[in-house]
């Protein structure tokens, strides 16, 4: 009998790396929406530090991505057809987001290209594979083209190029809509079995309120316009709590302490409704938002953190 070779650690790597599903993209979500708070808040090292962990792990699965297209077409295909697909979009239009924050106008512009022709390939195989009674990843058919929403707003003031508000508009509005039409294929039997992506319920929601506050921002939307993006991105902020305060009482009832790849999808919608809350309330003019939105930020730190320090050791162990 031939006895067991034990796998060196640089090849548990490997084994856990190449293993990734979709859903790590949700990683390089979190990690750059903790970076966008983080920059908010004036804590900009810290914040340069998430962002760098952010472009490093989107490169790689960016990579990996690739090999995948070019070598696992069959793998490729069957992933592409899941909600964690979408991942890649909302991950590459979080990023882009953050480098325009950083002024690397350049950068953003060639991020939200990417997305803008991953957008369409992906959606359409997604929604042909809806069924019912579906996890909380459902919901990045809305987080995704959210995000698209996201990235123009902010390019739009930061170019400037006014058209983009336009398409920020557009996009905000569709990302609403498909919303609702997850919400009626979500399981909420996953509020109390969930892995961590029932939270993509709220995050949602969160990044819907983010695209609102962009447009609220934007110059190009004045009088009744301005009134109403300001009414509808303040509703959605309060549903966005609303889930939030649900989750949580969720997390509470029946704990899930145990590391998963899932658990990002959770970091991403606590990050984001930080973000959310902060820059509706700028947009709005409503200051008493900031001082919930610095503390929901530090728990979104606090449990990036305890996430991070998970998936280190599920690295380790090759698993």
């Amino acid at each position: 009998m031939t006895p067991t070779v034990p796998m060196t650690r640089r090849a548990r790597f490997t084994a856990w790396w190449t293993g990734l599903p979709p859903a790590a993209g949700s990683a390089v979500m979190a990690t750059g929406i903790i970076s966008v708070g983080l920059h908010l808040l004036g804590h900009e090292t810290l914040s340069r530090v998430a962002l760098a962990l952010a472009a490093v792990a989107w490169l790689a699965l960016a990579a990996d991505f690739t090999v995948r297209l070019a070598r696992q077409r069959s793998r490729w295909r069957a992933e592409a057809d899941t909600p964690p697909a979408l991942t890649a979009v909302a991950a590459t239009c979080v990023l882009g987001t953050r480098l325009s924050l950083l002024g690397r106008q350049p950068l953003a512009v060639t991020l939200l290209v990417i997305a803008a022709v991953l957008w369409p390939v992906l959606l359409p195989a997604v929604l042909r594979h809806w069924g019912h009674r579906m996890p909380g990843a459902v919901f990045l058919v809305c987080v995704a083209t959210q995000g698209i929403a996201v990235l123009c707003g902010t390019l739009a003031v930061a170019l400037p190029a006014r058209p983009l508000s336009g398409v920020a508009l557009v996009f905000f509005c569709l990302g609403l809509a498909l919303y609702g039409a997850a919400f009626v294929r979500f399981d909420l039997a996953n509020l109390r079995t969930g892995a961590g992506d029932q939270w993509v319920a709220s995050g949602a929601l969160a990044i819907s309120a983010l695209a609102g506050a962009k447009l609220v921002a934007a110059p190009l939307f004045t009088g009744a316009w301005h009134d109403v993006l300001r009414t509808v991105t303040l509703i959605v902020l309060a549903l966005d709590l609303a889930w939030y305060l649900v989750l949580l009482v969720a997390e509470v009832r029946w704990p899930r302490p145990r590391y998963d790849v899932r658990r990002w999808a959770t970091v991403f919608p606590m990050g984001m409704t930080a973000v959310a809350t902060l820059s509706a309330g700028a947009a709005a003019g409503i200051g008493w938002l900031d001082a919930p939105g610095r503390v929901l930020l530090w728990i979104a730190v606090a449990v990036w953190l305890c996430v991070f320090a998970g998936m280190v050791r599920r690295a380790a162990d090759g698993r």
